[in-house]
């Protein structure tokens, strides 16, 4: 059997049960064949056509940001969903929420420091960078990249997620599963992308603003994976159960992906902090080198006016009187 073809089917079925998960059988399995996928393949297509376009006429491009969407945004979107680790997706819960953290935080933080909003503004026609300024300057999208909504949306998923019947829905049916997938980047986008700023997004706040929003964020972290972590009830009822799977236990793998949603959610917090931080300070000495040169010119403009005056006084000689 195919890993590829979804082991868990097989397992409900009673036919067989899933191998054990190893690091081989990730890059083993490669499926194209999902909406994800395409989106993946169109996004880069895309993305390398605008930053083709920038060289033609000339311009330079952030080699780093072409870096950032293309490897840390689209290939770790790539690295969890079309790869082995899809296919264990719904066996093993602790994969699913590496899936979780990769789809909500890591690839959304890449995505914006890709700015591929600004490389579309620099590289479409007219028409259409007027239409896509009108929607990027619309009210609802003013509102969900409002930080504190997108802040209560991003933190508020995964409660609903886990603590309602909608996770074992997700386990059950394969378009639910794929849509919860698309929503987590969705979502993490709206957050991460007017905290990091590089794209000319509304409700942009002040870097003490955004930062204050990355270290509330990391308590709820911190009680999500806690609570799954010591729970007594396992995620999606009986689903795990009865995978009747001879090399893993439902409950010592909730642990595991308690442990990893709360260590990753803390370090991925933690980091796009120090991202802040930095931000921040080049901005504040992009604003002194400003403020340098205002100061200079300013300067420089007082002394060509007092060079002028005392030439204009000097030129003036004294006139002789008539006696």
């Amino acid at each position: 059997m195919q890993l590829a073809e979804s082991p868990t089917v097989a397992v409900v079925a009673g036919d067989t049960v899933p191998p054990p998960f190893s690091v081989a059988r990730i890059f083993a399995e490669i499926s194209l064949t999902s909406l994800i996928a395409l989106f993946l393949l169109v996004a880069a297509a895309v993305y390398l056509y605008g930053v083709h376009r920038m060289r033609q006429r000339g311009d330079h491009w952030p080699p780093g940001r072409t870096a950032a969407f293309l490897a840390g945004g689209l290939g770790g979107i790539a690295a969890v969903t079309i790869t082995g680790i899809e296919a264990y997706d719904t066996t093993l819960i602790s994969v699913h929420m590496v899936q979780h953290m990769v789809l909500s935080m890591v690839g959304p933080i890449f995505l914006a420091l890709g700015a591929p909003v600004t490389l579309a503004l620099r590289t479409l026609p007219v028409r259409h960078r007027k239409l896509l300024l009108a929607v990027l300057h619309s009210r609802v999208v003013r509102v969900v990249t409002f930080p504190l909504v997108a802040f209560g949306i991003f933190i508020a998923n995964p409660f609903v997620l886990y603590f309602t019947d909608l996770y074992r829905a997700t386990l059950e049916q394969a378009w639910l599963h794929e849509f919860i997938h698309v929503h987590f980047i969705v979502t993490g986008c709206l957050f991460f992308w007017p905290l990091l700023g590089l794209d000319p997004l509304p409700n942009r706040w002040p870097y003490p603003g955004r930062a204050l929003l990355m270290v509330l964020s990391v308590p709820f972290h911190t009680v999500l994976g806690l609570t799954i972590m010591q729970s007594r009830t396992l995620l999606g009822g009986d689903w795990y159960p009865n995978l009747r799977l001879t090399w893993m236990d439902p409950f010592s793998d909730q642990v595991t992906a308690g442990g990893i949603l709360w260590a990753g959610g803390e370090i991925v917090s933690v980091t796009m902090l120090g991202i802040l931080v930095l931000q921040w300070i080049k901005q504040s000495e992009r604003e002194a080198r400003r403020i340098d040169r205002a100061l200079d010119r300013a300067e420089a403009e007082d002394r060509a006016d007092a060079t002028k005056i005392t030439t204009e006084t000097s030129t003036v000689r004294p006139q002789p009187d008539a006696d």
